[in-house]
């Protein structure tokens, strides 16, 4: 199937009651995972790779267009309305660069940025991607980040629903990034996340909402926060979890070929792909994506 436009994307999943996954990839078998396990589950799918946790100067010397590229060719025989998203670029350069190696969504991350500084870029960038029909997700707000100590709730800051009109009016972006006690990479335990600031958000922005850290979202509240306008849901920590469990468990084999980059049974990267597709499965029927590609076909 075609990539769709991930801002249809999910006003479709708000009309539909349902919010669809984006399942951060950092590779070839990663995404293969992510792009399968929406294929099994007949489930829309915004597949794609993240900067935040990639060395800035590998992405700066050909690493975007390298990923763009794979990501490409991987969804070449997509059987799933899918969109492909560069999630959280550090710099302006790296999301238009994004843009030109056929990502059809972007989000700067200007989170820690000062105000007027981000509104104005924001607004520069939504302007250069609507003029290439590409969707741009922002966030106001900052998450807070897990630690092998704690959290570290340095510079963290929750959207203010107020604020988050204006931002929304200044930029003109497609979609809405929150800040309402998810936290990035946190594995322990649940986030304790604040609805009725999430439901406050919905109410003075009627863009599709999208929450970070999904790894550590409640999954008690996953309905409820589909029903204040949470489209998408980025997870990314536990997969790659799950992904290092399994192939750590295969890598033994004496057969260095058959074990470490063979694509056959043996292969423990296909280890991995098959703990992360079985994860992602699980996060689409708690999302309720599952059997709803037909809703974009």
């Amino acid at each position: 199937m075609p990539l769709v436009s991930m801002k249809t994307m999910m006003r479709q999943a708000m009309a539909g009651g349902y919010a669809v996954g984006y399942f951060e990839a950092w590779g070839s078998y990663s995404l293969e995972a992510a792009l399968e396990a929406a294929e099994e589950q007949r489930s829309p799918v915004i597949l794609g790779f993240g900067a935040m946790m990639l060395d800035g100067v590998w992405l700066d010397h050909r690493g975007v267009e390298l990923l763009g590229a794979i990501g490409r060719t991987i969804t070449l025989r997509a059987r799933v309305p899918f969109a492909l998203l560069f999630n959280e670029a550090q710099t302006l350069d790296q999301a238009q660069r994004a843009i030109d190696a056929g990502f059809n969504a972007v989000m700067l991350d200007t989170s820690a940025w000062p105000r007027q500084r981000a509104v104005d870029t924001l607004s520069a960038l939504v302007r250069e991607a609507h003029s290439r029909h590409v969707t741009v997700e922002v966030e106001l707000g900052r998450l807070p980040d897990a630690t092998a100590t704690g959290i570290d709730m340095r510079g963290h800051a929750l959207t203010d629903p107020a604020d988050a009109v204006w931002f929304m009016a200044e930029t003109g972006a497609d979609c809405l990034a929150v800040s309402i006690g998810n936290v990035h990479l946190l594995t322990t335990h649940s986030a304790p996340v604040d609805l009725d600031r999430l439901a406050a958000i919905r109410r003075a922005v009627p863009a599709p909402l999208v929450i970070h850290g999904g790894t550590s979202f409640p999954p008690e509240c996953v309905a409820a926060a589909i029903s204040h306008g949470v489209a998408k849901f980025n997870v990314g920590t536990v997969l790659k979890r799950a992904f290092r469990e399994a192939a750590a468990g295969a890598i033994g084999g004496p057969d260095v070929h058959a074990v470490l980059g063979s694509h056959k049974p043996a292969d423990c990267m296909v280890a991995g792909k098959a703990a992360m597709k079985q994860k992602i499965s699980e996060l689409m029927r708690l999302y309720g994506s599952a059997g709803r590609a037909d809703d974009l076909a």
